[in-house]
């Protein structure tokens, strides 16, 4: 018989490895609500209408990279309906935005997702066909201030913050504007045409791209096409006063703020529904492929779904590539080297299992994280396994239970203390430290 595996471009997160994850997520959802965020949780599939129009019909993920099915009727009164796996989570973000009238309160709405995304591209290292994102969007009516530029340097503060406190250092934030909704198709003619003499020498990739998406040229890694898209024309070129003022307003914000970026004419973005401030954070531990995360404001995206005019600004990092940045610095490895539970209680005969449960559910309720033994395993046996997951090691015998006063052993110093049961929870939160 065959044996099964995970399907490939997907795996599994054992419990090694989600200690991490969740420290990440964790982190992510305190820095969140310290800038006013609630989560939102939409649905890992929509209608692939919502994409098309929201991503963009000639976008490498709605033209490729989406999983997409005929969700068949099963009624009369049903009709057959097109449905994707979310390749990303902006779109169902605004739809429900625009679907629960959010609008409507004249707030702006601040909301923030953790969750599974799926694009059917080439599996590569940090990158999966199934793979876990944190993202926000800002978003809401004018007249909540949705256009403001301090918006988009509220959301880069604090990203910086977010990457600051996960432990990630010399990270690199690139920055840019592609302007706004009519200078972007302004600009992407003007690039088209700079690209149509030199296009046939380029890579097949750009060549495709220079007809379908022109700006995904500009994202191009091939050595031999980088003077070709040196030479091209920049966007910067091509933005109206009003964009400028915006982009000056970003930056200054920023400078205000002790935020360092570095001006990126290249980064554009390829996705349909971007508008005016675009961004990436980047770090050198990641390779060629170093973007940590990335995101920008989207001012039109509502009305192109049928919503009322909402501006936004929002941003999504994959979680594999933070995973992978914390682990390749040496700051977090020493940090994760503690990843045991706070005790391990050794009932001394099975005579003790019923008071070693009833200890084990004092100390979890007080916070504690404990693991269970057996009072049938031998002592040697009970340090063994506690020495494995465990910092410390309680013994619970006959004698023990009826003084109260137990012993317990710290594996790191090999100091065996005497603590009474009242004392206990504190006794191995200090120990902690």
């Amino acid at each position: 018989m065959t044996t099964l595996k995970a399907v490939r471009g997907t795996r599994d997160l054992l419990p090694a490895e989600t200690g991490l994850w969740n420290r990440i997520e964790a982190t992510a959802r305190q820095v969140f609500a310290r800038y006013n965020f609630g989560e939102i949780r939409t649905p890992v599939f929509e209608d692939t209408t919502l994409f098309a129009r929201g991503v963009g019909e000639e976008t490498d993920i709605v033209s490729k990279e989406m999983y997409t099915w005929e969700d068949r009727a099963r009624a009369q009164s049903e009709k057959t309906q097109s449905l994707t796996l979310r390749p990303e989570n902006t779109a169902g973000v605004v739809r429900a935005y625009i679907e629960h009238k959010l609008g409507e309160t004249g707030q702006l709405q601040k909301l923030y997702y953790i969750g599974p995304q799926f694009r059917r591209e080439r599996p590569q290292r940090g990158r999966y066909r199934q793979f876990s994102q944190i993202g926000a969007e800002v978003i809401g009516p004018v007249s909540a201030g949705s256009e403001s530029p301090l918006r988009d340097a509220e959301v880069l503060e604090m990203l910086a913050t977010l990457l600051d406190e996960l432990g990630i250092s010399g990270w690199v934030l690139k920055l840019n504007s592609v302007g706004s909704a009519t200078d972007r198709p302004k600009y992407i003619e003007t690039l088209r045409a700079a690209l149509l003499p030199v296009v046939g020498q380029m890579c097949p990739d750009c060549q495709r791209r220079a007809e379908t998406n022109p700006l995904r040229v500009l994202d191009c890694k091939v050595a031999e096409d980088q003077p070709f898209i040196d030479a091209l024309p920049k966007i910067a070129d091509s933005l109206d006063q009003a964009s400028r003022d915006h982009f000056a307003q970003v930056c200054a914000a920023l400078d205000a703020a002790g935020v360092p970026y570095e001006r990126d004419h290249r980064l554009v973005r390829g996705l349909d529904y971007y508008t005016r401030t675009t961004f990436e954070f980047t770090h050198g531990g990641l390779g060629a492929q170093n973007a940590l995360l990335g995101g920008g404001r989207y001012d039109g995206l509502s009305e192109l779904i049928g919503g009322p005019k909402a501006p936004g600004i929002g941003f999504a990092m994959g979680e594999d590539r933070l995973v992978l940045t914390l682990q390749a610095l040496e700051s977090t490895k020493i940090t994760l080297l503690d990843t045991k539970i706070d005790a391990y209680i050794a009932p001394l005969g099975e005579a003790q299992n019923p008071a070693a449960l009833q200890l084990a559910r004092e100390l979890r309720r007080q916070g504690l994280s404990i693991e269970l033994g057996d009072g049938s395993f031998r002592l040697k046996k009970s340090f063994e396994a506690a020495d494995k997951v465990a910092r410390a090691i309680i013994l619970l015998g006959e004698d023990e239970a009826q003084s109260g006063i137990l012993t317990v052993k710290q594996f790191s110093s090999g100091m065996q203390t005497k603590v009474a049961r009242a004392d206990l929870a504190a006794h191995l939160t200090a120990s902690r430290i």
